[in-house]
């Protein structure tokens, strides 16, 4: 099966690895991975705050980048894939095609679970980890049971059950930057359960939570590391 990448930006220019992780793991199921070298952003940080003449022009470029293409659109992040899936045929209007492209969107987990049926990919990770739900996957596109399922197949692997799995991180893109100080309090009762689970590795779906989670620890001084999913599921 051919499949597109679209990797996202917070990948493309600070977490290079997730999206060869990413690529790794498709290939491992048996795709044959495409990636468009003109992409860019969803829209997803002019969307959260207004800009929506700017956002549209995104999801213009994004649509008219993929409208040739046929196949699964598949995005390493739960938000982003929630801003195609959900909020980009609202900024296109009169584009009575975009949904045809939108539609193909699909998030890596879900992907890999309800799409290929869960396979086989090797993957050995000795430690003990704990799982860490963003609120646009989990909420938004139900991902729970998916990273679960990926998980549980990976040899070695312990994955703790932590309190608040399912609670905020407290990054939220732009609110991290409009309300510090908020953004602050909800990240330290996330780390603090973190602690409480003793893992080795704090696992996640979105870079963008793992980057916000990954500063708190390091200023803690913990020893803690934060991996992307793909990155357990690429391990040998």
């Amino acid at each position: 099966m051919k499949v597109h990448l679209f990797v996202t930006c917070l990948v493309d220019g600070l977490f290079p690895e997730v999206g060869v992780a990413t690529t790794r793991v498709l290939e491992r199921a048996g795709c044959e991975v495409s990636f468009e070298r003109r992409q860019t952003c969803c829209g997803q940080p002019a969307f959260n705050v207004g800009l929506m003449e700017e956002a549209g022009k995104l999801a213009r470029k994004f649509v008219d980048e993929y409208r040739p293409t046929k196949g699964p659109i598949v995005v390493p992040s739960g938000s982003c894939a929630d801003m195609i899936i959900h909020h980009m045929p609202g900024l296109l209007p009169d584009d009575l095609e975009v949904r045809a492209v939108t539609s193909r969107v699909i998030e890596l987990t879900s992907f890999l679970v309800d799409h290929l049926g869960n396979p086989e990919l090797g993957a050995s990770c000795p430690a003990r980890a704990a799982y860490h739900h963003s609120c646009h996957g989990y909420r938004n596109l139900g991902l729970s049971r998916q990273p679960a399922a990926l998980l549980a197949q990976v040899e070695g692997l312990d994955v703790a059950e932590m309190e608040g799995a399912t609670e905020c991180c407290g990054f939220g893109g732009l609110f991290s930057i409009e309300f510090p100080e908020m953004s602050a309090a909800i990240l330290g009762l996330k780390l603090d359960q973190i602690d409480a689970a003793r893992p080795d590795f704090v696992i996640g779906g979105d870079v963008s939570c793992l980057l916000h989670i990954e500063g708190g620890l390091k200023k803690r001084g913990s020893q803690v590391e934060v991996r992307h999913i793909s990155q357990i599921l690429a391990s040998e």
